[in-house]
Formats: structure tokens, C-alpha cells, sequence
């Protein structure tokens, strides 16, 4: 059975700069890895270095308009998933899309819900990349996650901003077996305010990253990430 890894946070905060170097370290070193984009703003490939055509909303989409009486849905939803998968070294790629639109996808989500389980045996690890908002999870990729991981940097309204999707996750119904916080772009200690506001949230945190101009300049400029060698993120990493 794979292990679930879900990152949210706020726009902002490297939440998807996290989530690339993790699923290339998980590929490095306990792979295969499904890395799924759930963010309706989809750059994770960029940072991975790999390009994709479809999504699985453009699937959704085409599922609706289905006519055909040869093909079922299901059908349908199983021949294109192997097609938009986007293979790479250790890790495999899927790209959500934007999120639904008027009308219901019950129906269409639950297909979804079914093949995504089926696909993800595959795989020892799936690592999906949010947007800050969590309530999707439940209705598209997955109803179990293993460990959410909240990303934030040293601020305030980041730190806030993680614990709102924190609270989101359980007021959704997701299943969360373990959350953490990671705190990214750490420069100085979090004041005690901070800390405490943390602590009363009912979350612990799983590590500190310092600011790496190795990692800046590479996310700047839309370059693959790749492996870091960084004690900082090995040392989070592996608490994972």
C-alpha cells in the first residue's frame, strides 16, 4: 500500500518548491514515487522537468460529453489515465487541472476516486501538491492521508494560513493520520507567540529550513530542482 503525503500552504511560501525536492528525494532513495499536481495554478512540472498535455479535469470534461455506447465511463477514465500519466526517473507525474465547474460530477469523481486508488498501487509513495484550501481532497484524489504536511515560512499570516488549511482538512472529513509543519525560509527563531499559536493549533513542527540561494535561483529561473544535498532537508525529509 503507498503512503500519502499531502502539502498545503500558503501562495508564496516554496509549498511547491517543497513538494519537488521531496518527491525527488523519495525517487532518489525509496521510489516510485506518483506525483500529483492538485494546484488549479499547475507548475510542479517545471520543477521536475517534465511537460504534460492533459489533465485529469480536460478527462472529466470529456467523460461528460461521452455519447458513444461501445464505451463506458469507466472504460473511458482507464484508457485515458495511462495516456496523461507523464513518466519520469523514479517518479511518475498526473496534473489534476482546474477544479469543477457548475453542474454535478459525483459520478465522475467517484470513477475518478476508483482508478486513482487502482493506479496508486503502483506506487510507494503519492505526494500531492495543494492549493491552501484542502476540501477537494476528499471528493477527487484521495479520502486517507498518511501525513499532511503544511508548509509556511516565518510570518504571521503564513503561519495562520497553515493552520486554516490544518482545520480545513478536518472540518472536510479527510482522514489524516499525521500532520506536521514545516518551516521554510527560516532565518531566526519563532518568537514565542508563534510558537504557542503552533502548539494550541494542536500541530508539531517537523523541521527548519534556512533560505537556499541554490534552490532560489533554480525555482527563479524555471529549472528542474533535482536532488539537494542540504542536511536541513534530509533531516526533514526523513521524518516523513
Amino acid at each position: 500500500m503507498s503512503y500519502t503525503i499531502a502539502i498545503a500552504g500558503k501562495g508564496g511560501v516554496g509549498k511547491t518548491t517543497i513538494s519537488a525536492l521531496l518527491i525527488q528525494h523519495l525517487a532518489d532513495t525509496n521510489g516510485p514515487v506518483l506525483a500529483v499536481d492538485a494546484d488549479p495554478n499547475a507548475n510542479l512540472n517545471v520543477l521536475l522537468g517534465l511537460a504534460y498535455e492533459e489533465t485529469l479535469s480536460d478527462i472529466r470534461e470529456e467523460a461528460k460529453k461521452l455519447t458513444s455506447v461501445s464505451l463506458s465511463k469507466s472504460e473511458f477514465f482507464d484508457m485515458k489515465l495511462q495516456e496523461i500519466v507523464v513518466e519520469g526517473k523514479g517518479l511518475d507525474l498526473l496534473v489534476m487541472g482546474r477544479p469543477e465547474g457548475p453542474g454535478c460530477y459525483c459520478a465522475v469523481n467517484n470513477i475518478l476516486r476508483e482508478f486513482l486508488l487502482k493506479l496508486s498501487k503502483n506506487y510507494n509513495f503519492i505526494v500531492i501538491d495543494n492549493e491552501a484550501g484542502m476540501e477537494h481532497l476528499s471528493r477527487r484524489v484521495a479520502n486517507d492521508i498518511d501525513r499532511l504536511l503544511l508548509i509556511s515560512d516565518t510570518t504571521m499570516i503564513a503561519l495562520q494560513s497553515a493552520i486554516n488549511a490544518f482545520n480545513t482538512a478536518k472540518k472536510a472529513g479527510i482522514k489524516v493520520k499525521k500532520t506536521s509543519i514545516l518551516i521554510n525560509r527560516s532565518k531566526t527563531p519563532l518568537s514565542d507567540k508563534k510558537l504557542k499559536l503552533i502548539k494550541d493549533a494542536g500541530l508539531n513542527i517537523m523541521g527548519y529550513i534556512d533560505f537556499l540561494e541554490e534552490i532560489r535561483d533554480k525555482s527563479e529561473f524555471g529549472r528542474r530542482i533535482g536532488v539537494i544535498k542540504n542536511k536541513e532537508l534530509i533531516a526533514a525529509f526523513e521524518k516523513v
